[in-house]
């Protein structure tokens, strides 16, 4: 029997919803056989954290490894994807306690309602900052979400970032989780070899029964 595999990304495309003030994604048509061009070619331009991306700890500590220097078995391996129940906006470490106990390496955790990202959810459910220091304490080193930050939209510091970065953790964001069901997948997520890249767009998926 074949596996299952869910992709968890967004597709990249015009209109996309990006963080404000971030480049939104550009795709520029440079050659076109219906044009008479022997190829097809385009370029594109976009802010590396358009989409579902990863967050290197670059990305919000000065001197931490950028995409291309970080631990790429971090990104392919068992993943546990849970459903939490947000308290006033915000994830808190209680609704964790469950997923946290066989202390999973890797944690994706559903808590907003589905989005194409055909605009920028104006109010999203992220982490609490105890919840980022239990998430670390119980030995996950990948975190996910269903939002495009781990942090709240107001939270200027970055708390839930840099707990995650200093204990030498990675970050997924706007992953599309709708369609798999709660349980443990094998996780790919892997990042473009970016010199120097703060973050990057990727390719998540998570296949069905090989999470051991």
């Amino acid at each position: 029997m074949a596996t299952k595999i869910y992709d968890i990304s967004h597709t990249l495309r015009p209109g996309i919803a990006v963080w404000p003030g971030d480049t939104p994604f550009r795709r520029t048509i440079s050659q076109s056989m219906s044009g008479g061009d022997s190829t097809n070619g385009s370029a594109v331009n976009l802010s590396l954290h358009t989409g579902t991306h990863l967050d290197s700890p670059g990305h919000y500590l000065e001197g931490a490894p950028t995409v291309e220097k970080l631990d790429l078995s971090l990104l392919i391996g068992p993943a546990r994807l849970v459903s939490v129940e947000p308290r006033d906006g915000l994830i808190r470490s209680e609704s964790l306690k469950v997923a946290l106990v066989d202390r999973p390496l890797r944690l994706l955790v559903r808590a907003n309602p589905p989005t194409d990202l055909s605009r920028f959810p104006q109010k999203f459910a992220a982490f609490s900052a105890e919840a980022a220091r239990a998430v670390v304490d119980a030995g996950v080193r990948l975190l996910g979400i269903d939002a495009p930050s781990v942090d709240a939209f107001a939270a200027a510091d970055l708390p839930v970032h840099r707990t995650l970065g200093a204990a030498g953790g990675v970050i997924l964001e706007n992953l599309r989780l709708a369609e798999a069901p709660d349980g443990v997948y094998q996780l790919i997520a892997l990042p473009l070899k970016i010199e120097g890249g703060d973050g990057s767009p990727v390719r998540a998926v998570l296949l069905e029964g090989a999470g051991s």
